[in-house]
């Protein structure tokens, strides 16, 4: 076999952005909130949101990351505030909760769903304080709105969940906001682009405002100082093309998932709980009890398989972080970040790559011809 990669993005080719660039050229209005920006913001909410308990309204940013940082700072949040979060999370979870002026508090992760749940966060409540939420859909598994509104409405803290990789998993509660990527290696790319979704009509109006440098249209008067993190005609481009390929992309990510997942159980490895036909643009497994994933990782590397020991090393590890509290030993995290190893998956990923590394790894955990 050749060398398989770990990911590879699925991104619209030039012939499908050609439409849309020519509605570019015809409007000439390339950002600022321009036609095509608010067609992407209505087709969200139609198409990946359907059916929605409430209504919803949404907002387009630079990225994810600018998308969770002026989230937290539309909650108006005083100056160092606490905010609670996974220690299993890429970074800019912690980076976009520092720049918001506010201060992370590490949480450790359940041992089945390897995400915060509200249960860990009221545990972490009596050992210490915080002034809001910040649970991640790891892996794209979503929470379940129904228990963050709960403890929501039960506390009266302000959740925001960090959805980057869960774009048509993840719902959207009554309380709180929830953040989306659109970066390239999602199950629904657009290179580079971040939805804000909330029912919450004003915070989003909110979020739109300070994406905008915090200038009120209205007045052109600034009253809480925001950055630049708009989007641009010619993200919604790529993004509007992606979305008219979004079926087919859904269908063929799920049957691979599938199909991929029944090699590799044969070896031993568990799945994070969640649910059976969600969209995936990852496949992270925990090996076998006593296995070390990063021997694996090696092992697999030298057969020309690249894997990827996802959000590791774990938030408090790194130094930016490390010297913030962490909430209770996080023994959830640190056991499974041994054994936690995400293998190559993509759309195009064919029958016999598959196989070869579900065998793969079956021979570096001992258990050769199974698969």
């Amino acid at each position: 076999m050749k060398k398989i990669p770990l990911l590879v993005p699925d991104l619209p080719r030039a012939d499908a952005l050609l439409p849309y660039l020519r509605r570019i050229d015809e409007a000439r209005w390339h950002t600022n909130f321009g036609p095509l920006v608010r067609e992407l913001e209505v087709r969200v909410l139609k198409e990946l949101l359907p059916g929605a308990a409430r209504p919803l309204h949404v907002t387009t940013v630079s990225n994810c990351t600018a998308g969770l940082e002026l989230a937290l700072l539309a909650f108006k949040l005083p100056l160092k505030s606490r905010v609670l979060v996974p220690a299993l999370t890429f970074v800019a979870s912690a980076t976009a909760i520092v720049r918001a002026g506010c201060e992370p508090v590490i949480a450790d992760v359940d041992p089945e769903r390897w995400t915060l749940t509200p249960e860990i966060a009221r545990k972490a409540m009596r050992d210490c304080s915080f002034s809001a939420v910040m649970p991640v859909a790891a892996f794209g598994a979503p929470h379940s709105t129904d228990d963050w509104d709960a403890f929501s409405n039960e506390t009266g803290l302000p959740v925001l969940l960090d959805a980057a990789g869960a774009m048509g998993n993840q719902s959207v509660g009554a309380a709180g906001a929830v953040a989306f990527s659109l970066h390239a290696t999602k199950a629904l790319g657009a290179g580079e682009c971040g939805l804000v979704v909330s029912s919450d009509s004003a915070l989003i109006e909110k979020i739109r405002r300070l994406s905008n440098f915090g200038i009120d249209i209205s007045n052109s008067l600034v009253t809480d100082v925001g950055t630049n993190a708009k989007v641009s005609e010619y993200q919604a481009v790529v993004a509007l093309a992606a979305l008219d390929a979004w079926p087919e992309k859904r269908r063929r990510r799920i049957d691979v998932w599938h199909k991929y997942a029944e090699l590799l159980v044969v070896h031993g490895v568990e799945f994070q709980e969640k649910p059976k036909n969600g969209i995936y643009s990852m496949m992270p497994v925990r090996l076998p009890a006593g296995a070390d994933a990063g021997i694996v990782a090696g092992g697999l590397r030298r057969r020309g398989i690249e894997t990827r020991r996802w959000y590791q090393p774990l938030l408090f590890e790194h130094p930016a972080f490390c010297g913030f509290h962490r909430a209770g030993d996080l023994a959830n995290v640190r056991a499974l970040a041994k054994r936690l190893l995400g293998l190559p998956f993509y759309p195009e990923m064919e029958p016999q790559a598959m196989a070869f590394v579900a065998n793969c790894l079956g021979e570096e955990l001992g258990n050769p011809g199974k698969g």
